[in-house]
């Protein structure tokens, strides 16, 4: 006989379609010129509970670095589990690489590409890195004709091709990026790296880099110092006559979360590349990739949002306490509608960017990304922490994946330019392209007038834009951030949605205060049931 019955517990989330669960994104499909029909197969994956336990698997089973064969020869290969394979070949046979690179532009399959990215950011953002890296890696190569020719059929490939070989002999390919060094970090143009040019084209490549993510990929665009200054090369892993190139793992990092994903210490001990671009223009051939990989990191920080949001909605949904359903008590309901709120902004203004890219909106996506990667990642820790909050001690309990969600909840804030970082991007963007100041404005303005609380924030924003100071950087990029999404939601969100928002984030009592603390109109029912698992 058992000393009790158990009651009151939350039963596991059933298997189901994260597409057709999630409206903001499928509205935002249908908006920007997306194929909701090729993210379907995608999302019926994802949803799996098989899915998700790879996930978890590729996470505890972290990569580990093999520097030397059993015979003591040099091979610097990192053994992956089986589950993170799983997870690669599910992310690049659906296109969430550098697919959409080879379809016409204007046909909406970046959008498509984008909105799977966000839903795969839902189970595992690890292996999501290198994937990003591929996609991001296209238009900077294609500042070399003759290396995008040999490598981007293998990049744009929906083909997950493991194992180091030489390039040409590949059906799929992966790449990566190599930038950071030790006393530099993101100024990169203190980076000691060297590249001598050889008579037949090649340089040769000495130096260290302090964080290579992703080193079994099979090309990685680096920076190094060439003769004429600060260079773009590619380095294959494996040269045309199939030596391995001398690029050296050194130890892989231990990192807070993105624990599945092998990020390294390198050596280029007389490595071989290729010229990207010209010499001394390292940092313009490159920015095109660091600004795919911000796309991403939006994508990913949404995603990772909505992951936890959605998990609160469920457990409140099920569980009791003091009497009464928490999905019933007056104050959760605030706290999660807040929340729900604040991703459904975030998701709207990520599936927003991706539409520009699709459609070339280039001035408009160098202000808007960087304000945008600005806000969306920096918040993501403190969404992720509420919705823990929401499940009490089991949120803190790693079978929850709260706890996992919570590890990677800073990375995208971190990686491809931190919040100093990228708000100082958005004053260059300001000084030197005055023409991204109109975009951006432009795109806010198509909801002036709608709400006075909006109206106001862009009216501080134009007061930051007609005078922008160093010190002021981060208020302008939360500002500009702020408004972007404002409008977009209530463009294009339900009123209820826009309202809870607007209450929350651009209210004059001052926006970004914690969960739960909105003022204004009784508008939430609607929030809840667009992020409220259905079964």
């Amino acid at each position: 006989m058992g000393t009790h019955d158990v009651t009151n517990q939350v039963p596991p989330r059933a298997d189901g379609d994260l597409l057709s669960a999630d409206p903001a994104v499928v509205e935002a499909l249908d908006r920007e010129g997306g194929d909701r029909a090729v993210l379907e197969r995608l999302a019926g994956v994802l949803g799996t509970a098989e899915h998700r336990e790879h996930a978890r698997t590729a996470n505890i089973h972290a990569p580990e670095l093999r520097t030397h064969d059993r015979t003591g020869h040099r091979i610097d290969e990192v053994d992956f589990h089986p589950s993170w394979h799983e997870l690669m070949r599910v992310s690049i046979e659906h296109g969430l690489a550098a697919a959409p690179w080879s379809a016409a532009p204007g046909t909406g399959a970046h959008v498509t590409r984008a909105a799977g990215f966000y839903l795969s950011s839902q189970i595992e953002q690890g292996h999501l890195c290198p994937i990003s890296m591929t996609y991001a890696a296209v238009p900077a190569l294609r500042h070399a004709p003759e290396l995008a020719a040999a490598y981007e059929p293998g990049l744009t490939a929906r083909s997950y091709v493991p194992g180091l070989a030489d390039p040409s002999a590949k059906a799929g390919l992966l790449a990566g990026m190599s930038m950071t060094e030790k006393q530099g970090g993101s100024d990169v143009r203190a980076g000691t790296t060297v590249a001598h040019p050889r008579p037949d084209g090649s340089y040769r490549l000495t130096g260290h880099k302090w964080f290579t993510s992703a080193p079994m990929n099979d090309l990685f665009l680096t920076l190094a110092q060439a003769p004429g200054g600060l260079t773009c090369l590619v380095l294959p892993r494996v040269l045309p006559d199939g030596t391995r190139n001398a690029i050296r793992l050194q130890r892989l990092k231990d990192k807070l979360g993105n624990r599945s994903n092998a990020s390294s210490e390198i050596e280029y001990d007389g490595a071989v590349g290729w010229r990207v671009g010209e010499e001394g223009r390292g940092v313009r051939t490159i920015i095109e990739m660091v600004s795919m990989t911000r796309l991403d990191c939006v994508l990913g920080a949404a995603g990772t949002q909505r992951a936890a949001v959605v998990e609160a909605a469920h457990h409140v949904a099920h569980r009791s306490a003091f009497g009464v359903r928490l999905a019933d008590a007056p104050l959760m309901r605030e706290v999660v509608a807040d929340l729900a709120a604040e991703t459904e902004a975030a998701t709207v203004l990520a599936l927003r960017l991706a539409g520009a890219v699709d459609r070339g909106e280039t001035a408009l996506l160098r202000l808007a990304l960087p304000v945008a990667k600005y806000l969306v990642c920096k918040r993501t820790s403190a969404v992720v922490a509420e919705a823990l909050e929401c499940l009490g001690g089991n949120g803190y309990v790693e079978e929850s994946d709260l706890p996992r969600l919570y590890r990677e909840a800073p990375l995208n804030s971190i990686w491809e330019g931190s919040g100093n970082v990228t708000a100082l991007d958005a004053l260059r963007a300001i000084a030197r392209e005055p023409h991204a100041v109109d975009a951006l404005l432009a795109e806010i303005d198509l909801a002036a007038g709608a709400d006075p609380r909006l109206d106001a924030v862009t009216t501080a924003l134009r007061t930051e834009l007609a005078a922008p100071q160093e010190r002021r950087a981060r208020r302008l990029a939360e500002l500009a951030a702020l408004a972007l999404q404002g409008s977009l939601v209530v463009r294009h969100a339900p009123a209820e949605v826009a309202d809870v928002f607007l209450a929350t984030r651009l209210d004059a009592a001052g926006p970004l205060r914690t969960a739960g603390t909105r003022p204004g109109s009784d508008a939430i029912g609607t929030v809840l049931e667009r992020v409220t698992p259905q079964a």
